[in-house]
């Protein structure tokens, strides 16, 4: 395991999980977003696309050239990134389904990181 390529991999997935949310969801915040839709699909595509694909290519690097773990990496923080997201800016509360959902993005993060 490599975590140099791990951490780089990670900080791309963050960046691609950020971005994608906002290209996604900006329409229910901004009128803008709403009114330009055409330009929310194709503009942030491209930066989108290169951290989703540098992501791919430094946790399957991290991992030892493995690519489930990179998957189940990426579903757990995008699950994180998207909890978190939804409750500052949109005010959604944690109820208990979502709580028990972010336990188990953790728990597949935690074993594709630290089970050996």
């Amino acid at each position: 395991m490599d975590l140099r390529s791990l951490f780089i991999g990670l900080l791309f997935m963050i960046a691609a999980q950020v971005s994608a949310w906002f290209q996604l969801n900006s329409q229910f915040f901004w009128d803008w977003s709403k009114r330009h839709e055409w330009l929310m699909i194709i503009v942030p595509s491209i930066p989108i696309s290169y951290f989703y694909l540098y992501a791919t290519k430094y946790l399957v690097e991290g991992f030892g050239g493995v690519m489930w773990p990179s998957r189940f990496l990426s579903f757990g923080v995008g699950v994180v990134i998207f909890a978190i997201l939804v409750y500052l800016l949109n005010n959604e509360s944690l109820n208990a389904k979502t709580i028990v959902s972010l336990v188990l993005a953790f728990t597949l993060i935690a074993i594709q990181v630290l089970w050996k």
